[in-house]
Formats: structure tokens, sequence, C-alpha cells
């Protein structure tokens, strides 16, 4: 793979697990913090620059070569995250930008807003993204995802059929083999969400209305829906 520069824009508990996750990976990786926030690094030799919402990204110009780096947007801030989206693509057309999203109408206008690829998140601690981005089959397609080299996709299905799993638990079903596919997590009627390596989902069964967030392609993401329930847009 080409020695890449990544840019992680946000200082929270997803832009750690992004730096850690992509630091052997990379040739360069730095974090930058809002300057309001005033953050200093947490990790030995972690790198972290400060920067606003009105910055010219003239140190970045200087000293990043676009079509080998790659932004992380990552601020908590869904507004925020779009600004910045917006302007990291309004001064950068060969930049591959990543940004995290909340919800299907954030996605939608980061997708808008130039992003490359947009992940959503469900409320998590982050080491249960650990957790999940130790698997190998979940790191190549995050990676896939992230660098735009397959079609993979992130959908939300809610469960209509329950006895498809015969009362497992979902974190006893191997989704990869059986159906192609990765859960990540399930949201339950309250809207909590839950990773699915998780002590509480280890022991939760699968119900009805369950909303289940997915990775996988098209193909068999509509299989596993014809078995499973219907896809949330």
């Amino acid at each position: 793979m080409k020695q890449m520069n990544g840019l992680i824009f946000g200082y929270n508990e997803y832009a750690q697990e992004i730096a850690k996750n992509i630091f052997k990976q990379y040739s360069r990786v730095t974090l930058f913090a809002l300057k309001e926030d005033g953050y200093q690094p947490i990790e030995k030799n972690q790198k972290v620059a400060f920067f606003d919402l009105s910055d010219e990204w003239d140190d970045i110009k200087r000293d990043y070569k676009m079509e080998e780096t790659v932004a992380f947007c990552a601020l908590e801030d869904d507004a925020k995250n779009i600004f910045l989206t917006i302007s990291l693509r309004a001064t950068f057309h060969d930049l591959t930008i990543v940004s995290l999203a909340k919800n299907n109408e954030s996605a939608n206008k980061l997708l808008m807003a130039g992003a490359n690829k947009v992940i959503p998140v469900v409320q998590t601690t982050a080491n249960r993204i650990v957790d999940i981005l130790e698997r190998p089959i979940t790191s190549k397609v995050l990676h896939d995802i992230m660098y735009g080299k397959s079609s993979l996709k992130i959908v939300h299905i809610e469960v209509k059929e329950e006895n498809a799993f015969g009362g497992q638990y979902p974190s006893d079903i191997d989704w990869s083999c059986n159906h192609g596919i990765i859960v990540l997590s399930v949201i339950h009627e309250n809207m909590q969400g839950e990773f699915i390596y998780s002590s509480k989902a280890k022991h939760q069964i699968i119900k009805k209305g369950d909303i289940f967030v997915v990775v996988g392609y098209e193909e068999d993401l509509v299989e596993f829906e014809k078995l499973l329930g219907s896809r949330i847009v």
C-alpha cells in the first residue's frame, strides 16, 4: 500500500481510535484540535496541531501532497464537521475526505459538502470501537470503505423476523461467513445502541424492533434484508 498521510480533525474518542488504527499504515499521522479547546497530546509521540474553522490551510498546502493524504473529519458537532468538510474540499480538490456523521441527515449533507466517504457513528465507547477494529475482516471492510476500493455500504436494518436466528445472541453469530456482512451494533427500541461484542449485547437475544447497523455489499445486504426485516432509509 502507498505510504499515506493521515490528517485527523477532532480530539475525541473517535479521533483517538482512528489515530491508533492507522498509525502503523501511514507514514505521517497528525491530529488537529480546535484552538479554543487547547488540548495537549496524551499519547507518546503523538503530534497535535491546532486549527480553527476560518483557517486557509496554508501549512497543509505546504507540508502535504494531497494525492497521498487522507483527511478524517471527526468533530463532535455535526454542523462544524460539515463546515470543515466544505472548507477542505473547496481548497483541496484531490484530497480524500472521510467524515463521521451521527445520523442520515448529516451523512447526506457531508456527501454534498464534498466528503468522499461518510461513516455513520453509533454512540459507543472507544474501547468497544477498538474491540471490533482489531478483528481482521472488519479492518479490511473499514479500510475499503475509507479508500473507495469497493461498493461497500453501511446501512440500518430493522428486525421484523426475530425467529430467523432461533433465539441466538448477536455475538454468537458468524455474520461474515453465514451472511457475507458485518454487524457493528444493535439499536434497541428505546434507541440505546450497544456494540455487538459488548458484555450487555452478549446476553440480549435478538428481538423484533431491534435495528442492526450493518456493513456489506449491496447484493448481500438485499439477501440479509429478506431474511431479517427492512432497511431504514
